[in-house]
């Protein structure tokens, strides 16, 4: 990826996919089966590491673990409270 010089409060389509988190994440979000996929903590994650997919046929969000940064955004923003927080290592 190259650096691009961006101005104060632009706003990109960019997010730091780029950079993987790691182990250092204080909280992890899980999507329990109370999931109506309705895509509003895809919309909201910072990080776009949300996304629908199907499971066992159902159509749920799934986060990848890889680039979420546990800020917990998809939790607060979830209407129906399908999203829960672990606080335990991964």
């Amino acid at each position: 990826m190259t650096k691009k010089e961006v101005s104060i409060g632009a706003i990109t389509d960019l997010s730091t996919m780029g950079n993987k988190t790691g182990s250092w994440k204080a909280f992890k979000p899980i999507v329990t089966e109370k999931c109506n996929a309705c895509k509003r903590c895809v919309l909201l994650c910072p990080e776009g590491c949300m996304e629908i997919k199907e499971v066992n046929g159902k159509k749920i969000a799934v986060v990848d673990y890889d680039y979420c940064k546990g800020c917990m955004i998809c939790e607060n923003e979830c209407p129906i409270k399908a999203i829960i927080k672990d606080r335990g290592s991964e």
